[in-house]
């Protein structure tokens, strides 16, 4: 089993693979070959993979998120973008379009909630709504958003806070290559990683709970 990140030596990064792990990815000869001919043999692939590196030299320590997003874009030639946020950005999905609008590009944007699908469509009860009513509270619906999306023909995605599980069904079903602008976490407004660098201190309980996490 691959263990990356119990390794610590880091002898990928340096071309040196006797500090690896002896079960490490890079000592796969046949699993290097294999990615390698991607990048060699798929121009699509080798494009995104060439400006996401000039785009992390030009703006390294100095460009936010959102303009790395834009550079990137602008690298690969893409012009018209889709934009699938949660209802609950909608303030910021607004900034968002403006900006990149005023960056030069076309921009279509898909609210989680398109459809007015009940919860009770998939199967969800009302104990488990917020509102206690699954006949009535509309589900969120990724897959209608990358279906949108796809529909628009957009050349790239940029996804704004959806919850965990609506953006695995978006990245499943969306046609075009695809970022993450912002994920939702609604305890540390949004910035997930505020937890994981408090996880062995103000965190630690919830992390590390007698029996472990459980689901409600």
């Amino acid at each position: 089993m691959y263990m990356c990140s119990k390794c610590g030596l880091t002898g990928c990064s340096k071309r040196d693979l006797e500090k690896t792990l002896p079960d490490c990815p890079s000592k796969n000869e046949e699993l290097v070959a294999k990615a390698k001919a991607v990048y060699e043999n798929d121009e699509e692939i080798r494009k995104i993979a060439n400006a996401a590196a000039c785009t992390e030299h030009g703006g390294y320590c100095v460009d936010t998120r959102l303009v790395e997003i834009i550079k990137f874009a602008k690298h690969c030639g893409y012009k018209k973008l889709g934009l699938a946020f949660c209802g609950g950005f909608m303030n910021e999905a607004r900034t968002v379009v403006d900006i990149l609008e005023y960056n030069g590009f076309e921009v279509a944007s898909v609210m989680c909630k398109n459809g007015a699908m009940p919860k009770a469509t998939i199967g969800v009860t009302d104990e488990h709504t917020m509102r206690g009513d699954a006949s009535t509270e509309v589900m969120c619906n990724p897959v209608g958003q990358a279906m949108a999306l796809n529909e628009q023909n957009v050349d790239f995605c940029i996804v704004l806070g959806l919850c965990v599980g609506h953006d695995t069904l978006f990245l499943k079903h969306i046609e075009k290559p695809a970022t993450i602008l912002a994920v939702k976490d609604r305890v540390t407004a949004h910035n997930p990683m505020a937890a994981i660098y408090c996880a062995k201190s103000y965190y630690k309980k919830k992390f590390y709970p007698e029996g472990g996490i459980q689901i409600d």
